[in-house]
């Protein structure tokens, strides 16, 4: 069984191409499914073309209550919803954040440091060995101590989430959790997950350092729609 997060708040982290937002969906239905009384909240003021509000529907059928900044997301503006405070007060609740991937982003997250200070929460950011900005341990570590800067809070966990798309292999989710799992031990901090598209489950058991967290897609764009032969669309996998 999949040890899914205890803390109040979840913030999810890490740079453009990592998977943070098709994560943090997964997350939220996951913890949803088990039982829990869950919300998502969409802080990715920067991305307007990739956000977990994009899936409201998908969410709210899961009973997972959505916030989204930018007045519901049809604004550029990042204006910031009264409703997101709701959030540290409802003590049965427990929140996914889907924070923006660049230190713009983060900032959003120093207006709540008052009341994330009040509230238990945990901080993981994600990596994708296969971006190049995760390319080396320097490059993720570095961009790792600018966020936390920029955010005001202090990282709590790695999750791997290498991948290339429809094009990822076993060997590409098992080279990237060896590289998380590195991070972590050089960071001192717990490699949370390693996740992967549910196909891989019973391929990877046994062989990950991190615990795997099988996912399924939900995040798909329109231009990775193919068009069938009687002219309807079909999903592409990715």
């Amino acid at each position: 069984m999949i040890q899914l997060p205890e803390q109040t708040i979840t913030i999810i982290s890490g740079h453009y191409g990592t998977g943070k937002t098709e994560f943090a969906v997964n997350l939220a239905i996951t913890m949803a499914r088990h039982g829990r009384k869950t919300a998502l909240v969409d802080l990715d003021i920067v991305n307007p073309y990739f956000r977990s509000a994009e899936r409201r529907a998908e969410l709210e059928r899961h009973q997972v209550t959505v916030h989204v900044t930018s007045q519901g997301g049809k604004a550029d503006t990042p204006s910031l919803p009264a409703s997101i405070m709701s959030i540290f007060i409802d003590p049965d609740l427990q929140t996914v954040v889907d924070l923006g991937g660049d230190p713009v982003g983060a900032r959003v997250l120093g207006y709540y440091k008052p009341q994330l200070d009040e509230t238990p929460h945990d901080f993981w950011f994600l990596v994708n060995r296969n971006r190049p900005e995760n390319a080396s341990l320097e490059k993720i570590i570095a961009y790792l101590e600018q966020t936390e800067k920029t955010s005001k809070q202090k990282v709590t966990g790695i999750v791997n989430n290498t991948h290339l798309g429809r094009e990822t292999s076993v060997e590409d989710i098992l080279r990237g959790d060896a590289m998380a799992a590195e991070l972590a031990g050089r960071l001192g901090l717990p490699l949370i997950y390693t996740v992967g598209e549910r196909k891989f489950e019973a391929e990877v058991k046994g062989r990950l350092k991190g615990s795997f967290f099988p996912i399924d897609l939900y995040m798909v764009k329109p231009w990775e729609l193919s068009e069938t032969k009687g002219g309807q669309f079909a999903w592409l996998e990715t």
